[in-house]
């Protein structure tokens, strides 16, 4: 049987890679398997990928929501947009659970133009800027022109000094960092570079899916417990991560929720962040 990926790629259907997805979100083999040869039964040629994640992500549910908040942690990122501005957010963030300090939105004068940087990194005595790049579609991906341009700007600023977390510091390294997928020309042209990148699924083994759930920093968009408006209402009040939600229970008072739904929410973000190492 063929299914329909987000690209239009039409691929075989693949059960072991649905079941492994599925036990990637912490469910073991047994419920895994039992959720694959519920929804099997409704399968199609040709249906569209998402559509077998939406039942599968269905039936988890129902099994459990910390489980079906981890298999909604690629759309939770897309969660973040639209414009990008939370996602930002989140990756410095996912950053700072990393032992970086970080600052965002910083506006810095080149020797050629001013630029406005996503986000700063410090760690030890290196400062580091990191450019975000989002999209609002599971199937886009980040060409080679991106990392080009960013070069470009890295190249503008990084033997300065500024005062950036002390005074007197230089940017030396940049990484690009995007939540879908890197094109194969942006890759490569970024390792020549001697750019760093990140994205869903690069570097293998420290990707951004890695980094989340080693450091249980899962954003605030994959919570199955809160609707869409709710999640952008916790957004704007810097709330931006699950951890932010289980340190600050109280603001879920702030976008008044009831009290049994502020305990379903605290009960899948405790859930979520505390058994995270799958």
């Amino acid at each position: 049987m063929k299914v329909t990926k987000y690209s239009g790629e039409i691929v075989n259907y693949e059960e072991q890679k649905l079941i492994n997805s599925l036990k990637k979100s912490g469910a073991d083999n047994a419920v895994a398997k039992a959720i694959v040869k519920k929804i099997e039964g409704e399968l199609y040629e040709g249906i569209p990928s998402k559509k077998i994640y939406k039942m599968a992500f269905q039936e988890l549910k129902s099994v459990s929501k910390a489980h079906a908040a981890r298999y909604n942690l690629r759309s939770a990122l897309i969660g973040l947009g639209p414009a990008g501005f939370f996602f930002e957010k989140f990756i410095a963030k996912m950053f700072k659970e990393q032992q970086f300090q970080t600052k965002t939105n910083v506006f810095l004068e080149g020797k050629c133009i001013s630029h406005e940087i996503d986000v700063l990194l410090k760690t030890k005595n290196t400062v580091s800027m990191v450019e975000c790049k989002f999209h609002s579609s599971q199937g886009a991906k980040t060409d080679v022109k991106v990392p080009m341009y960013i070069l470009s700007r890295f190249n503008d600023i990084k033997n300065l000094e500024y005062r950036l977390f002390q005074p007197n510091e230089k940017i030396s390294n940049c990484i690009i960092v995007t939540n879908n997928r890197f094109s194969t020309d942006a890759i490569q042209f970024g390792e020549c570079s001697g750019l760093k990148m990140l994205s869903w699924n690069y570097p293998e083994g420290n990707a951004i899916k890695e980094i989340i759930d080693l450091h249980a920093v899962y954003p605030v968009t994959c919570l199955t417990t809160l609707s869409q408006s709710e999640k952008e209402k916790l957004m704007i009040l810097d709330c931006i991560t699950v951890k932010d939600l289980v340190q600050n229970p109280k603001i879920l008072t702030q976008i008044e929720l009831s009290h049994n739904r502020i305990k379903n929410v605290l009960k899948e973000a405790n859930q979520l962040t505390t058994n995270h190492k799958l």
